[in-house]
């Protein structure tokens, strides 16, 4: 379907001006000339562009048939893939398919996504490697993932939202509530002191394990359960080679794929996940080295 670069960019250009092409210096839609080496030139300003300008795939050496052949594997595959399962795969360097897959990772999340609404269970899962002799539960060395998962009556979840937190205090859980959940929601909590802060923005339930009959994963299936996934996930695909500080850009990959849980039809991942590229400015590979800074899309600053 794709077999040169020129029919990929002929993909690219509908899903980025399916009403026709926008220049991007005068914001006029018409016509472009079309010159060498697939530059657009506005007739009316005389700017020459290109359909990859501005986004992920600006100033790049990597082929668009790479591209497409990366975010095939990545959305068509039950599981993912690996940087090291993509370099076997299409015969690249580990670097060019480490830093393809983040950049993708990138794009998979959209600015002005709507925002978690309903009946919302929200809890804190440790994340890690295996440890013995160490402390439990939030006092823990690993890494700390909030999850916030929405539960549909009489059964089911919907949407979920995850972020790696540096600890679970009121702060850092009050920001992730508030950021992923609308207000007037109903938040489903445990006991935590960590919550007791919301409960004048949320019709809040809380759940105080100990004294329930209840085990944790039965009086909060949500979160335990979506808990369960995302580590099988990260040590089946990944090996559980996942750095802390890219440990972000695996939880968006992971929603990205549990949110689409129900899609009948691949390639339609695939064609959001391109659509989606196409309109994310461009990530150079020093942005996702150390790991992406993801305070600073959410406010608009890449």
């Amino acid at each position: 379907m794709f077999p040169d670069d020129a029919a990929c960019a002929t993909y690219l250009e509908q899903l980025r001006w399916p009403d026709g092409f926008v220049c991007p210096s005068c914001q006029k839609q018409q016509d472009p000339w079309r010159q060498t080496r697939g530059r657009l030139v506005c007739p009316a300003c005389q700017h020459q562009s290109t359909v990859t300008a501005g986004t992920i795939f600006d100033k790049t050496r990597t082929h668009l048939t790479n591209w497409f052949d990366a975010a095939w594997h990545m959305t068509t595959t039950k599981n993912g893939v690996s940087a090291k399962s993509l370099e076997r795969t299409m015969g690249i360097s580990y670097r060019v398919a480490w830093t393809m897959l983040h950049r993708f990772r990138v794009a998979m999340v959209r600015a002005a996504r709507e925002l978690l609404s309903g009946e919302v269970e929200v809890d804190e899962s440790m994340v890690g490697g295996v440890e013995t002799g160490g402390k439990r539960g939030r006092g823990a060395t690993k890494e700390i993932v909030a999850i916030a998962v929405e539960i549909k009556r009489p059964k089911g979840f919907g949407r979920i939202r995850m972020r790696h937190i540096p600890d679970a205090s009121a702060k850092n859980l009050g920001t992730f509530v508030r950021e992923t959940i609308t207000p007037g929601s109903v938040l489903c909590t445990d006991g935590w002191r960590g919550y007791c802060g919301l409960s004048n923005e949320y019709a809040h339930c809380q759940t105080i394990l100990s004294s329930s009959d209840d085990p944790a994963h039965v009086a909060m299936p949500g979160v335990h359960q979506v808990a369960s996934l995302l580590k099988r996930w990260l040590l089946g695909t990944h090996q559980g080679a996942c750095e802390k500080e890219h440990l972000q850009s695996y939880l968006e990959e992971f929603t990205f794929r549990f949110n689409r849980r129900t899609s009948h039809s691949r390639g339609q991942l695939f064609h959001r996940l391109l659509e989606q590229a196409v309109g994310t400015p461009p990530i150079t590979e020093a942005d996702i080295f150390h790991g992406y800074q993801w305070e600073a899309k959410k406010q608009g600053k890449n």
